[in-house]
């Protein structure tokens, strides 16, 4: 018998041969194995219709406003097309005038979507394995929705790296096309909070944060946002609270995981 071979070789207590180290079993292989495919853009387009048809009727909505601001249908659908991001473009319609105030219009909307600049790092354990375009290709169609449906895919280790990417058409397709809609509607629906359009997203929202639940860990910098935004509201202008309650329930976590 070869003194050299397997099985000459003594096996530690949990099956490994020799100095053999065991499996890590800290990796984590859904961050390790991501791939980009026509399956995970499959999977995110129909796992997001439900919520993209929720954000239509929000998209009716803002057609709506924007029609009664004075934009025409190409110019409404164009903001859609290329911002995607509901609260910045109800925020610019209803600072619209003659001259258009250009420096509170993108100071406004540059608070309200720092945001993103958050979740966006949220996804680089996921993301940073991918391409630079389908980083960017898929980070332009991100939206509060699919990044919370995304998030939620991603740690159920699916791996599916094209999913942000799907889910985001989903949302961009019904957000254009409801845009559309609601400034042929704007002469007849008059106001939309008439309709309850101003209370889809808050629904939205409660159904995506029921999801993203993981139980106690999660209390402390939801409480600690929540907290923080009911502040910042009531004393800033603006709606500085959005970012200041992301930020300060991302501090609390860094303190509690690396402190």
């Amino acid at each position: 018998m070869d003194p050299e071979s397997d099985e000459g070789t003594p096996r530690e207590p949990g099956g490994t041969v020799g100095n053999e180290e065991p499996p890590d079993s800290s990796r984590a292989p859904d961050r390790e194995s991501v791939a980009f495919d026509w399956e995970g853009i499959r999977v995110g387009f129909l796992t997001c219709m439900p919520v993209a048809l929720g954000v239509a009727g929000y998209g009716i909505a803002f057609g709506v406003v924007a029609n009664q601001a004075g934009l025409s249908v190409a110019e409404a659908a164009l903001m859609s097309a290329t911002v995607l991001a509901g609260a910045s473009q109800i925020i610019a319609v209803e600072l619209w005038s003659d001259p258009l105030p250009v420096a509170a219009i993108v100071f406004t909307t540059f608070a309200v979507n720092l945001r993103y600049s958050l979740m966006g790092a949220a996804l680089q354990p996921w993301f940073r394995r991918l391409s630079p375009t389908q980083i960017y290709g898929s980070l332009f169609f991100m939206a509060d929705e699919n990044w919370a449906l995304t998030m939620r895919d991603l740690k159920s280790g699916s791996g599916r790296g094209a999913f942000l990417l799907g889910s985001g058409i989903a949302l961009w397709l019904f957000w254009v096309v409801s845009t559309i809609l609601g400034v042929f509607a704007g002469e007849s629906v008059g106001d939309p909070s008439r309709y309850g359009f101003d209370f889809i997203l808050v629904a939205v929202f409660v159904a995506l944060a029921a999801e993203l639940w993981e139980g106690r860990p999660s209390l402390v910098p939801w409480v600690v946002a929540l907290g923080t935004s009911v502040v910042a509201a009531d004393l800033l202008p603006g709606r500085w609270y959005i970012l200041l309650g992301g930020l300060a329930a991302a501090a609390v976590e860094v303190i509690r995981y690396d402190g």
